[in-house]
């Protein structure tokens, strides 16, 4: 292999090359064009069409606040019947999750919408030969 030396090659000249001078009168000639330039600002209220603006703005307000009240009102909601069936579908949830998720409130209203007669209570302890189980849960 041959031996690569970098002094020995030839060298390629760049092709770009800055004027005499330039980089001592860069900073004056940037300073120059920056206050040369003058932004025109044009206010927002002398606009011309500033009142077409305010109108289309409220149009869009008024049209999106009964969108966003019916959203959020169905949003919300959930039926019993759904509620019902979807705990059915659900193999892996047992009594001891749902005892998880109730709070005292939630006892107290569900202690007032049951009302169990005596005999009913002895017809299903009578009929179901696992009333230890029953009784320990």
């Amino acid at each position: 292999m041959k031996a690569f030396k970098l002094e020995n090659e030839p060298k390629i000249a760049s092709g770009f090359k800055t004027p005499e001078g330039y980089f001592d009168t860069l900073s004056a000639n940037v300073l120059e064009q920056m206050n040369a330039k003058e932004v025109k600002v044009i206010p927002i209220y002398q606009r011309k069409n500033v009142i077409s603006m305010l109108v289309a703005a409220v149009l869009i307000l008024a049209l999106m606040i009964p969108i966003g009240y019916n959203y959020n009102k169905n949003a919300k909601e959930l039926d019993e019947d759904t509620l019902e069936t979807y705990l059915s579908y659900q193999s892996n949830l047992n009594q001891y999750d749902l005892m998880k998720e109730l709070d005292n409130n939630d006892i107290q209203k569900l202690g007032k919408n049951v009302a169990l007669e005596d005999e009913t209570i002895e017809d299903i302890l009578s009929s179901n030969p696992n009333i230890e189980n029953l009784i320990s849960e």
